[in-house]
């Protein structure tokens, strides 16, 4: 049976890990207001430290 049926299962697998890492990524994914935010941030800190090695 497994001779027979390998294509098939081996899609099968795929496709739950590809649904597997689409779920993990939209529920992990920052939303847009906080990663403009953060960047905001990062850009800031880095400018002070421009501004305090001058």
């Amino acid at each position: 049976m497994l001779k027979k049926n390998w294509k098939r299962i081996g899609m099968i697998i795929l496709i739950i890990a590809c649904v597997f890492n689409i779920m993990g990524k939209l529920i992990n994914k920052l939303s847009l207001n906080k990663e403009m935010l953060y960047s905001a941030e990062y850009m800031q800190k880095e400018q002070e430290k421009e501004e305090n090695q001058k």
